[in-house]
């Protein structure tokens, strides 16, 4: 025996040499290959480095996370999106707490349309690294994702949580011991339900960040041990594995603006089928131990017809020149809030708005009518919802104006004697339904008309679908057709007039649908005219000109046809004339290039990819008498994203290029400064890009209604309960969406130029500034809402805080406001960091 123990040591001192020549070798390799620029073989030697090395992590994690993510920009470029993924999940393998790496994985989840998922690597990475500013500006952009913004302003809703707790005591205390939260989301209803009293409390909740949530949430309210959470549908949810019995009550808020859209008419279905006792029968006047039931009890959906400039310029082309473009009547315009369109997957058939902020304003046309009634306590009527006929109203029009939409809200009737509006007279946290009115039907309507609408559930979504409108005229026209011993009823009216209404054929005109924001700016005259005079300008000074002519004098007149054949340029067959190249890159539907090619002869490439939208443009192009040969759509000859901005089968360069600098939302479009630097290395010397410049303004104001949108104020209006500190994990400094011309705030400042970003000479994506602000109001400091002056050239910019403007605007919103008085400074210190602002705010 102990003559075998050295050669034991021996042949261990032999494997010990052979790994460490292997890791050797392995590290050698991996090097070699990172210097040749095989990043995808040097990865896998890191990989069996580490595994046969693990104590080398730390002296090789910079060498590995720079091979990982030139490895995974590789695979990107090659489409192998599954390979990326798997060496991610094997660097987290190695490095579970590096935030780097979580970070980065998030940016490519992110970047191909994963924003879920991308918004939870981002969470990681600043759970593991608070000061980690990259994870923490891509947290920013992506986090209404994980915590959607309404969650803040329904749990700062004191008078809805009052209503809820009521309800729920209510249901408990005559008997309801065991509860169903469906759609937890924080778990407020289910804290709820085991402060009143029930001994069994359960909640579902679908999303993984809400659920964990809900988690942290009733662990710090001390019911960790007394409500089960369940990370599931509850669809999903299975006797007697997830529940030990039937519930007594489910209590439930899954419902959106639409009251249907969160589906909360399956999953009672499912729930009264297989996880609720029997209801109570009609007529029992005893307890109600033993029977089940739901919260809310049921509800009513009340609806009006509008009119309204804002939704009507966001779903209706209401132009019919663009810039000098006419716009051709064989186009249907559409918007996808559509109840015809939905189908399926379809989009959804309305959008929503809080109508009593709408810039504008809106008017009713029609007195508020009740549209439907749904009862959650019978399964018959939920089972009977989407099998229903339309229901047909007949709506009288008590003012004459131009009909633009329909409104719906709805009364929740959370027990017999409790109830919550969502309607638009009301203080509340919800937004109203509104279904545009789109095609033939927009059109003014007066006193004495009359508009007939369809109701139904379609596809889980309540519709309201305009049928027709019959006006004095139609109504004559039908009792005159009719029996003559008698007068027809109302409905006979409307039924001959849809029969008899005539549209024009779908099929006979090209269908382009275009999001509201596209639309939007399409009706922007002001943005269009704009552009069309810093082109004119930027054409004069590329193009030369017979007689002495100078183009700015035709581009000066917007009211002046500027087609081809009316100016005196060079024609483009002269020899010595060089063909001008612009490129648009506008995110979405633009008529710029066509504005251009109105404007002159040259070349211009749009950047649409939608074939749909491309066949528009076209049929545009040929409808306002534009070549043929003047309009090409760029994507089309890019093979993958590595020829970003150039020349499509060419080495030249470019004359002008349009880039798209503001998001409608209200933020700078992410890598603006990386696309100028390189636009201007794609652009001929004496070249142009359009926007030069951006500069950003702000104030102070005093908003009590932004810091209910961006934060939930302590434990009142939770009633007690801890949840503020949870789920302001997920607020975010910017706040996006706003209406400033609605927005309740005191204005404490004066506008001020808060930071210039040059786009002719800009090269790092970092730029700060520092400002002195005087205070002219006393006031509690919340935010400093921001917005732009785009500088086309140096004489022309657009706004987008105006009137016309299709963007909204942002704020910055403090973490803790600020007391100010009058006569008061602030220093100011903004940073612009990869497309993100922030700021802080000190007193000088």
């Amino acid at each position: 025996m102990s003559a075998q123990r050295p050669g034991r040591r021996g042949r261990s001192g032999s494997g010990s040499r052979g790994r460490v020549r292997l890791v050797y070798r392995s590290l050698q390799s991996a090097q070699d290959y990172l210097e040749s620029g095989d990043h995808g073989t040097a990865f896998a030697h890191y990989l069996l480095l580490l595994n046969l090395a693990p104590e080398l992590k730390e002296i090789i994690r910079e060498s590995f996370q720079n091979t990982l993510f030139k490895w995974a920009e590789e695979l990107n470029s090659l489409s192998r999106i599954q390979d990326i993924f798997d060496c991610y999940e094997q660097a987290l393998e190695l490095y579970p707490n590096n935030d780097v790496i979580w970070n980065s994985m998030g940016e490519h989840l992110f970047s191909m349309g994963f924003r879920d998922e991308a918004a939870g690597y981002f969470h990681k990475a600043i759970k593991l690294n608070p000061d980690c500013a990259d994870a923490r500006e891509n947290f920013y952009r992506v986090a209404n994702w994980l915590v959607e913004r309404w969650h803040f302003l329904m749990l700062n809703d004191k008078k809805r949580n009052i209503a809820y707790q009521r309800a729920i005591q209510k249901a408990v205390q005559s008997g309801c011991m065991s509860v169903l939260d469906i759609g937890t989301g924080t778990g407020i209803l289910s804290l709820f339900s085991k402060r009143a009293g029930a001994c069994q409390v359960y909640a579902c909740e679908l999303s993984k960040t809400m659920y964990e949530l809900a988690c942290e949430v009733v662990a710090s309210n001390q019911m960790a041990g007394e409500i089960k959470i369940l990370h599931m549908k509850s669809l999903d949810v299975e006797i007697p594995k997830d529940l030990s019995s039937r519930v007594s009550l489910v209590v439930t808020e899954t419902v959106d603006a639409g009251l249907f859209g969160e589906g909360i008419v399956e999953s009672l279905i499912h729930a009264w089928k297989y996880l609720l006792l029997p209801p109570k029968p009609v007529g029992h006047e005893g307890p109600t131990e033993g029977f089940g039931c739901v919260i809310p009890l049921h509800a009513v959906v009340f609806g009006m017809a509008v009119e309204c400039k804002d939704i009507r310029r966001h779903h209706r082309v209401c132009v019919t020149d663009v810039g000098g473009i006419q716009v051709n009547e064989a186009i249907t315009w559409y918007s996808p809030v559509n109840s015809k369109l939905c189908n399926g997957d379809a989009a959804e058939p309305y959008t929503t708005e809080r109508m009593r902020q709408v810039p504008g304003g809106y008017t009713p046309l029609t007195d508020h009518f009740q549209a439907m009634t749904i009862d959650f306590n019978s399964l018959q009527d939920l089972e009977e919802l989407t099998d229903r006929k339309p229901c047909r109203l007949c709506l009288p029009v008590i003012k004459e104006g131009m009909l633009d939409a329909i409104v719906a809200w709805f009364v929740l009737q959370l027990d017999d004697e409790t109830s919550l509006s969502t309607g638009p007279d009301e203080e509340t946290c919800w937004e109203q339904a509104v279904y545009p009115i789109q095609g033939v039907l927009g059109q003014t309507v007066k006193c004495g008309d009359t508009l007939v609408v369809d109701v139904s559930c379609k596809n889980s979504y309540l519709v309201f679908h305009s049928i027709a409108v019959l006006t004095q005229e139609n109504r004559k026209e039908i009792e005159t057709n009719t029996a003559s011993d008698h007068l027809a009823c109302e409905a006979e009216l409307c039924n001959a007039l849809a029969n008899l209404q005539t549209t024009s054929d779908p099929g006979m005109t090209l269908q382009c649908m275009l999001e509201s924001s596209e639309i939007a700016r399409l009706n922007n005259t002001h943005y269009n005219d704009h552009f069309k005079s810093a082109l004119s300008s930027v054409l004069s000074s590329l193009m030369p000109m017979d007689n002495g002519t100078h183009f700015s004098q035709i581009g000066d007149d917007r009211n002046r046809d500027m087609n081809c054949e009316n100016t005196n340029f060079h024609n483009s067959s002269d020899p010595t004339f060089d063909t001008l190249y612009l490129l648009d890159v506008s995110e979405g539907f633009s008529m710029l290039p066509l504005i251009a090619a109105k404007l002159a002869p040259i070349k211009v490439f749009s950047s649409l990819e939608k074939t749909q939208q491309q066949a528009t443009l076209s049929t545009l192009a040929e409808s306002n008498n534009i070549s043929k040969d003047q309009l090409e759509f760029w994507h089309n000859y890019l093979d993958d994203d590595s020829t970003l901005l150039q020349r499509p089968q060419s080495g030249k360069l470019w004359s002008v290029i349009i880039l798209d600098s503001i998001e409608t939302c209200g933020l700078v479009r992410q890598g603006l400064v990386e696309k100028a630097a390189l636009a201007r290395c794609l652009l001929r010397p004496e070249g142009r890009l359009l926007p030069q410049c951006i500069t950003i303004y702000g104030m102070l104001i005093d908003s009590e209604a932004l810091q209910q949108e961006s934060a939930v104020q302590g434990k009142e209006p939770t009633l007690g309960f801890n949840i503020a500190p949870f789920i302001n994990q997920f607020k975010v400094p910017i706040h996006v969406f706003l209406h400033l011309s609605t927005l309740r705030y005191v204005q404490l400042s004066e506008p001020v130029e808060l930071l210039k970003l040059d786009l002719l000479g800009l090269v790092s994506d970092e730029v700060c500034s520092e400002i002195k602000v005087q205070v002219h109001s006393s006031g509690s400091l919340t935010a400093i809402p921001f917005w732009y002056e785009i500088y086309l050239d140096m004489d022309v910019s657009l706004n987008t805080w105006c009137e016309s403007s299709h963007w909204k605007q942002a704020a910055f919103v403090l973490n803790n406001p600020i007391q100010v008085n009058s006569g008061d400074e602030l220093l100011l210190n903004i940073c612009y960091h990869k497309s993100n602002i922030s700021m802080t705010v000190n007193h000088v």
